[in-house]
C-alpha cells in the first residue's frame, strides 16, 4: 500500500520514496516481500503518489491503481482486483525482511490477521503511533501488515520483533530506522538484489 498522503510526514519526496539507509522506503517493502514466499507482489500508488508510481513502473513493479481516498478504499479497490486472501504491507515498513513476512504468513490459519506489536516496544525504540487497543491485556499498536480476506474470521497476532515496531510515520522515524538498518555503502553500494525494487 503506497497511495496515501503522507500528511504526517514532512518531507520533499512521496513518503514511500523518502530513503531509509540509503534506498527508498518502497524499495525495501517491495525486496522483503518479493524475497517472501507471497505469490505476487502488487504495488497499490494512488493520484496522490505520482511519483511513486513512476518509480515502481520504471522497475517493472506490477501496480494497482487506487483512488488515493484514504486506507480503507485503496485496500478495497486493491482486493476488487486480486483474489483473498491478500496480504498487505503499508510502504512505510523499512525494516520489513522476508522472515517476518514468512511468520506472518505462519501465524495465518484462515481468515483475516491483523499483526501487532506492543505499545512499549514502540515507546522504547521512540517511534510514533497514533492509535492503540487492547489486546488480551495487552496495549498493541497496529504494525502496517495484515493478511485481508471475507470469510469472517479475524486474529490478531502480537510480534515482539523491533522491525515491525517500526512504522515511518514522521522524520523521527525514519532516523530511528535508519539506525537498525545497514547502508547501501555498507552493503557494497548496492543490495544484494541488484537494482530491482
Amino acid at each position: 500500500m503506497c497511495g496515501g498522503r503522507g500528511t504526517r510526514f514532512d518531507a520533499p519526496v512521496e513518503k514511500p520514496l523518502f530513503p531509509v539507509a540509503g534506498r527508498p522506503m518502497i524499495e525495501h517493502v517491495h525486496t522483503a516481500l518479493a524475497d517472501s514466499d507471497v505469490d505476487t507482489v502488487y504495488a497499490a500508488p494512488s493520484p496522490q503518489t505520482p511519483e511513486t508510481r513512476a518509480f515502481l513502473e520504471s522497475r517493472s513493479v506490477r501496480c494497482i491503481e487506487t483512488p488515493g481516498n484514504g486506507y480503507v478504499a485503496d485496500l478495497n479497490a486493491a482486493r476488487s482486483q486480486v483474489s483473498d486472501p491478500v496480504l498487505t504491507a503499508a510502504a512505510d515498513l523499512p525494516l520489513l525482511a522476508p522472515e517476518l513476512v514468512g511468520q506472518v504468513l505462519s501465524n495465518h490459519d484462515g481468515g483475516s490477521l491483523s499483526l501487532a506489536v506492543p505499545r512499549a516496544l514502540k515507546e522504547v525504540l521512540g517511534v510514533s503511533y497514533d492509535r492503540s487497543f487492547d489486546h488480551e491485556g495487552q496495549t498493541v499498536v497496529p504494525a502496517g501488515i495484515n493478511i485481508v480476506a471475507d470469510d469472517g474470521k479475524e486474529a490478531t497476532h502480537v510480534s515482539y520483533d523491533a522491525r515491525l515496531a517500526v512504522n515511518v510515520n514522521r522524520r523521527e522515524d525514519a532516523a530511528v530506522a535508519g539506525t537498525l538498518l545497514p547502508t547501501s555503502e555498507e552493503n557494497g553500494g548496492n543490495s544484494e538484489q541488484g537494482d530491482r525494487p
